[in-house]
């Protein structure tokens, strides 16, 4: 009877921790699948609007890429941008790499931890933060945006003009990605003259 009872009590423990780690699984990828399911209903409209309507959808998408879902990243989030907001790169920088040694996975942190190296003329690492940001949101046209402007500023302009095709490609009514693209275009056939 001792045996059984003992054994019946592993059992249920086990069941408890598989029924617990099903709950946290689920109950932490809800708001993740809710976030996908959101971006990926705002980039289906962004797809099919104008240009007036393109504006208004990008700013709803980059704040939902803002979204973390933790209060502690939100706090290095705002206080990060609030040290970008005071001209203060450098104390930004300290923010946003906290931010992404605590959350490695939310590629929002690496993109302003580019915009911080970038201000501090190291080209080099925001460019390494913005294709991280790239493998882990392929869409995220801002940082598309921000490593055609490095490209082009490190003498790479083709790789400039494939971007702003990217970008083009998931916003189709971008003015400034069309400009930029006509800018750089022309000044690549000027080139080849």
């Amino acid at each position: 009877m001792m045996r059984y009872t003992h054994a019946m009590m592993v059992h249920l423990f086990r069941f408890k921790c598989i029924v617990a780690a099903l709950v946290l699984g689920l109950g932490l990828s809800l708001p993740v699948v809710a976030q996908t399911d959101r971006l990926d209903q705002l980039f289906a409209e962004l797809s099919q609007t104008d240009e007036e309507g393109s504006l208004r959808i990008e700013q709803q998408i980059i704040s939902e890429w803002s979204k973390s879902g933790s209060a502690s990243i939100d706090l290095l989030l705002r206080r990060g941008q609030d040290a970008l907001d005071d001209g203060a790169p450098d104390a930004a920088l300290d923010h946003f790499s906290a931010l992404v040694d605590h959350a490695p996975e939310f590629a929002e942190g690496y993109y302003l931890r580019a915009t911080s190296f970038y201000l501090l003329d190291e080209i080099g690492p925001a460019m390494a933060d913005l294709e991280e940001v790239l493998t882990r949101n392929p869409r995220h046209f801002e940082a598309m945006r921000g490593l055609a402007v490095m490209m082009e500023e490190t003498g790479r302009p083709e790789g400039a003009l494939e971007l702003y095709d990217m970008i083009l490609d998931i916003v189709p009514h971008s003015a400034q990605a069309r400009d930029e693209r006509a800018r750089l275009q022309q000044q690549l056939e000027g080139q080849a003259i």
